[in-house]
């Protein structure tokens, strides 16, 4: 598994165009569309569902404090807005397997 290859984003646009029967330019196309929808729906309504791969939320995370690894000093850590993936169950047991 270590040595498997990742799929590059051309190698991705050539499988989706292939699987779809349509050409690069419009799988091309359709990703950016997908991105550009996802990110302006994930920050207006804080999440996105891409059905059967999972979800885009922003969270808020707490103040909290920390520790500066280098002096030991206790420092404190601001509030802040995160984006997080929530991958989909269909996708852990496809992917995975299901638990048993």
């Amino acid at each position: 598994m270590a040595n498997a290859k990742k799929m590059t984003k051309t190698q991705l646009m050539t499988d989706l165009a292939e699987t779809t029967g349509s050409n690069k330019k419009t799988a091309v196309a359709f990703v950016d569309a997908l991105s550009t929808i996802a990110y302006r729906e994930a920050k207006k309504a804080g999440e996105f569902t891409i059905p059967g791969i999972g979800k885009l939320v922003k969270k808020q995370t707490k103040a909290r404090l920390g520790r500066n690894p280098a002096t030991g000093a206790e420092i404190q850590i601001p509030a802040k807005t995160v984006i997080r993936f929530r991958v989909a169950k269909a996708a852990k047991d496809s992917v995975i397997g299901a638990k048993k």
